[in-house]
């Protein structure tokens, strides 16, 4: 297992740099390349959605998940949980008090799934996991390693912990892939990613501040959208 720990690496390394720069990196550039990674999010997610084998499925995941997710209250959890995680960094080193509370937490839960949810980590860490081959993990390392820097530059070491859901979320990727993957259709892959593609389309709305969709709340559709994927495929095609 390679790439969950190069991708870890290049979010850890880049998201130091960012918090120990700071303002010294040019304010253009934290101000406007968020939104380039946004608008990227937003590219990748079309990509993905493209790929889509039946729509229904997809919806109906995307729906129900999303419901599920609001009613456990996924992204208040996750929310409370950067907040803690910010406040015991700020114990040992200055906070960089750029950013509202609010505006934090909304970036933070964008950037959790954009760095532990996003298609090309879950299929790189598949990927890994049947061929062995870490190339797609390294290829996003290298993009996590530049995109760190600008968020950490105004929201400190906090970036930093999101290393931890994304290795464990690419890790258990990597060590179920063998198991998941002869359960699976190209159709039911299809379907997944269309998926992950609408979930990332709402992550770059929500990085570029035009919309702030529930994203996090939105997570459990990956899990149902497979199942409901070969449901339909089976009895309703």
């Amino acid at each position: 297992m390679i790439g969950p720990y190069v991708n870890g690496a290049a979010l850890l390394v880049g998201s130091v740099i960012g918090a120990l720069l700071g303002p010294q990196i040019n304010s253009n550039l934290r101000l406007r390349m968020p939104m380039v990674f946004g608008c990227a999010a937003m590219g990748i997610g079309v990509s993905m959605i493209v790929k889509v084998k039946f729509l229904a499925p997809v919806v109906l995941a995307l729906v129900v998940g999303s419901v599920l997710g609001e009613l456990i209250q996924l992204e208040i959890g996750i929310q409370k949980a950067a907040s803690h995680s910010k406040k015991w960094i700020e114990k040992f080193t200055k906070p960089t008090g750029e950013l509202s509370q609010e505006e934090f937490l909304d970036k933070f839960v964008a950037l959790l799934v954009l760095f532990a949810m996003s298609g090309t980590g879950v299929y790189g860490a598949m990927s890994e996991g049947m061929t062995g081959d870490p190339t797609l993990l390294i290829v996003k390392a290298i993009l996590d390693f530049f995109t760190a820097p600008i968020f950490a530059s105004t929201m400190g070491l906090t970036v930093g912990v999101l290393v931890l859901p994304q290795f464990a979320v690419q890790s258990l990727l990597y060590l179920g892939a063998s198991l998941v993957m002869p359960l699976t259709t190209p159709d039911m892959l299809a379907d997944f990613s269309a998926c992950g593609g609408l979930i990332m389309l709402a992550t770059g709305f929500r990085i570029c501040s035009i919309k702030q969709f529930p994203v996090a709340n939105m997570l459990p559709a990956l899990i149902l959208v497979m199942p409901l994927s070969w449901l339909w495929a089976t009895y309703l095609r």
